[in-house]
């Protein structure tokens, strides 16, 4: 039942609709930080009407702070039981975070309160799918030890006579084929699955070699770049190859994890830069984000791409492969690049990152976990992420880490910010994230960093989004993405 608010005024009541009417506004403008401050005045002057929670909770979603929405979905609960959406919106922000389970459970509660209601009945079947499924790999996951890329057979897969796209020369990758390939990929054509796998297994033979912390050396004076998240944007990332150059010995760059995902060409990204790793092995590095996983690669959008564009056992080759891309990588002995962000221990250590075990799921704690999803705040101290998944840390805890480990500065992606980059933490925190109009709603700027070898001082480029052919982010998500 619903909770007791006698103790507000009926001006208060007034007040928190006209409050919660803005936010309601802001939010069909897709505003979303701006949404949330109108719902939270609005419980601020009367927190006792679960819709403003249950609203606050949907715009939390929208933005993936999955550990905030989940709050209030709890906390709409408290107040009022029988609030239906609360069930919903927790359960798709558990499905997020790919905590099944407990989404099923919500769905459940939703069935069993409104046994007609066919959308609940359809998220309900899709999820309980997911979660059956899920059980059934785990229950053979060790009785084959060969692994998927040594099964393959390359060499059986023929080449239609009207394929004229790009061709591996004598099996590699050359720069005429990078060439190519990406002009293929601006014509919306597609590569020959013969060479998207060969790309695919010999990538994993190449990762399987790197340490979980690659040490990166810039000669003094020589350029390198840092790049963000990409997010499947392709005509972004060939942007930025216009901007600042295709990656070559005397061009380096660091693509720093979520190369898919949300944006619905991420085949297209992935496998370009998949072909720069191959091509330039010690000057292009790869770090892995957490969308460089089952579960994310499930709901937003990158498994239904590699199907349809595909098949299904290219979608489990990469799983293989992506639990081979390092973690994180240090330049120069003085500055650390992870995709996420610090630890919950103030103890760790290079070293300790380069003993991570990376070859599986990222797990929901620890070294690796933090690695892929934590963020900064700005106040000092530690406090549980808002995105459900690892912490936030403050300017104290990067300033004991940068000290332990003789650092200058951290640089990480992981979020949204409107120049594309952010310095935090008396400049000793960097965040480049570099996929404009994230979304083709946000409306932010990408960005990438420069820096030469010598002094190490980060220079941003910032760019707008550039047009894109007519296929609408998360086309190929799960079904269940409704809910979001």
């Amino acid at each position: 039942m619903p909770v007791d608010d006698v103790n507000i005024t009926d001006e208060d009541k007034m007040k928190a609709e006209e409050m919660k009417e803005k936010a309601n506004s802001f939010f069909k403008n897709e505003n979303y930080n701006e949404a949330i401050t109108f719902y939270t005045q609005a419980i601020e002057l009367n927190p006792y009407v679960a819709a403003y929670y249950g609203n606050r909770c949907l715009a939390y979603i929208r933005i993936e702070c999955f550990g905030y929405a989940l709050q209030d979905a709890n906390k709409a609960l408290e107040v009022d039981n029988s609030y239906v959406k609360a069930y919903y919106r927790r359960a798709s922000a558990n499905m997020a975070l790919g905590k099944f389970k407990l989404a099923l459970k919500d769905f459940d509660a939703v069935v069993k309160v409104r046994p007609n209601d066919k959308d609940a009945k359809t998220k309900y079947q899709e999820c309980k799918k997911i979660v059956q499924r899920k059980a059934f790999e785990k229950a053979i996951s060790g009785e084959d030890p060969k692994s998927l890329s040594e099964q393959i057979d390359i060499e059986a897969m023929a080449i239609e006579d009207d394929y004229d796209g790009p061709e591996l020369e004598d099996g590699k990758v050359t720069l005429k084929f990078l060439k190519d390939l990406m002009e293929t990929y601006k014509n919306q054509k597609k590569l020959h699955r013969k060479y998207a796998y060969k790309i695919l297994v010999d990538v994993k033979t190449l990762l399987c070699t790197l340490p979980s912390l690659v040490h990166v050396n810039v000669p003094n004076g020589k350029k390198f770049t840092v790049c963000g998240d990409i997010h499947g944007q392709f005509y972004d990332l060939m942007n930025i190859f216009e901007l600042n150059g295709i990656p070559s010995e005397d061009n380096p760059y660091l693509f720093n994890g979520d190369f898919v995902d949300r944006g619905s060409f991420s085949v297209e990204c992935i496998f370009t830069l998949f072909s720069c790793k191959l091509l330039f092995p010690n000057h292009f590095h790869m770090a892995r984000g957490n969308h460089e996983s089952s579960t994310m690669n499930q709901m937003y959008g990158f498994e239904g791409e590699v199907k349809s564009k595909y098949t299904q056992q290219m979608v489990e080759l990469f799983t293989e492969v992506f639990n081979w891309i390092p973690l994180c990588h240090c330049i120069n002995n003085k500055i650390l690049v992870m995709h996420g962000g610090l630890f919950e221990d103030d103890t760790v250590t290079l070293e300790d990152i380069s003993k991570v075990d990376r070859d599986r799921q990222p797990p929901e704690s620890g070294i690796m976990c933090e690695l892929l999803w934590s963020d900064p705040q700005a106040q000092c101290g530690r406090n549980p992420s808002k995105r459900g998944v690892g912490i936030q840390f403050g300017p104290d805890v990067t300033k004991k880490f940068l000290q332990r480990n003789k650092l200058d500065y951290i640089i990480r992606s992981h979020e949204v910010k409107n120049e594309g980059y952010e310095v935090q933490h008396e400049g000793k925190c960097i965040t480049v994230f570099s996929a404009p109009n994230y979304c083709d709603t946000m409306g932010n700027k990408g960005a990438f960093i420069t820096l030469k070898g010598g002094d190490l001082k980060p220079t941003f480029t910032s760019y707008e989004a550039v047009p894109h052919p007519q296929v609408k982010p998360m086309a190929y998500a799960s079904p269940l993405f409704g809910l979001f």
